[in-house]
């Protein structure tokens, strides 16, 4: 018998990550008042949050850093085997990781950076490869209708291997006027809008690359049942979800709460403090990446839903008689959205998913 795969069994482990976030975060914590010399405010409450925020006499400043991860991984072998580079698609899957981070408390980008680390400076030398990145790179800051501000190319021989990137970069944001601020204002009754994501975006890539090396004789080029390479559905670019957010609160939605459905999957969806239970009634719609991760692992739907998007990239929660507002602006920025389900006070915070039958309890999301 095939045994299942896990995330933590390709060497990615949340539980042994997590602890060193939450030091990271016990530390940060007591530098916040070296700020306070300049006229500025630490906003405590963004401390564990995707986005830091700093208060302003007239706004809130916002701070990001990611990475894409290993999905550029995917795009090399890709290039080796097709001439296509795909290294737009990873360029707007990095911008896409610091943007959809920072709108979560309504703060919209001001400015993205690009850090590319290279093992060697050869790898500068592949002018489609290059010029791939870099127009991907402002499509993507377009794409979150903000400013490309720089960045640094290093190359750290020794320590990232000769052919590889280390692709990541920051932001800087902005939340004006105050009253924009989303202030995680959870509520008894709220409802749980998901919006799709456009495949696996730039998370369990590890996963997915273990299945294509191992588990496939064809690798990245298989064809999966709707046709399309393995490889080439994995390199789907990441969705950007600044427009949404923006348009939401410029229609005078009230967002209570927004979650960019990344690491540790639907688990993230309880991010926000208090206890309460994030009931799932209905699914978005299987995309056919997450059937053959799932049938080619084996993976199970516990540890695909906690680990993996499964085809909603974006949540936002808000008041029932906002749900339209969001539903109408989503459909026409063409990001289909689906009224998914509702938050319940409870005494212990809870993912549950009632079609598949699964709960993850808040244990299981230590990330603050």
């Amino acid at each position: 018998m095939t045994q299942p795969m896990t995330y933590a069994g390709t060497g990615v482990s949340y539980d042994t990550m997590d602890p060193f976030k939450r030091m990271a975060q016990e530390a940060a914590r007591e530098t916040a008042r070296n700020i306070e010399r300049l006229w500025l405010k630490d906003v405590a409450m963004s401390r564990g949050e995707s986005v830091y925020l700093v208060e302003t006499p007239d706004s809130y400043m916002a701070h990001v850093e990611e990475g894409l991860g290993t999905k550029n991984l995917v795009a090399d072998a890709m290039y080796l085997l097709t001439n296509q580079s795909f290294y737009d698609h990873v360029a707007q899957d990095t911008v896409a990781m610091i943007v959809n981070d920072m709108i979560t408390l309504g703060a919209l980008p001001v400015s993205v950076a690009m850090h590319l680390a290279v093992g060697n400076s050869d790898w500068f030398n592949d002018e489609k490869r290059v010029r791939d990145l870099v127009s991907g790179w402002k499509r993507a800051c377009d794409f979150a209708r903000c400013t490309w501000g720089g960045g640094e190319t290093p190359t750290l021989k020794g320590v990232v291997v000769p052919d590889a990137v280390v692709l990541s970069g920051s932001a800087m944001g902005i939340v004006k006027p105050k009253d924009r601020l989303i202030r995680c204002d959870i509520q008894d009754g709220d409802i749980i809008v998901l919006i799709p994501s456009s495949g696996i975006h730039a998370n369990g890539l590890t996963l997915a690359r273990k299945i294509a090396e191992e588990k496939l004789s064809e690798g990245y080029v298989t064809k999966m049942r709707d046709g399309r390479r393995y490889g080439e559905a994995l390199l789907d670019p990441t969705l950007i979800y600044v427009g949404l957010v923006e348009d939401c609160i410029e229609a005078g939605v009230d967002i209570h709460y927004a979650v960019n459905i990344t690491g540790h999957g639907w688990r993230k969806l309880m991010r926000a403090n208090g206890n309460f239970s994030y009931n799932i009634d209905t699914l978005p719609p299987q995309l056919p990446i997450f059937d053959f991760i799932q049938e080619h692992g084996p993976v199970s739907d516990k540890e695909a839903y906690g680990n993996l998007n499964m085809g909603a990239g974006f949540a936002l929660y808000v008041p029932d008689d906002d749900v339209a507002e969001v539903l109408d602006i989503a459909e026409r920025l063409g990001m289909p959205a689906i009224e998914a389900g509702h938050i319940t006070s409870t005494e212990k915070k809870q993912v549950n998913i009632l079609p598949k039958h699964l709960v993850f309890a808040g244990e299981t999301l230590a990330v603050r």
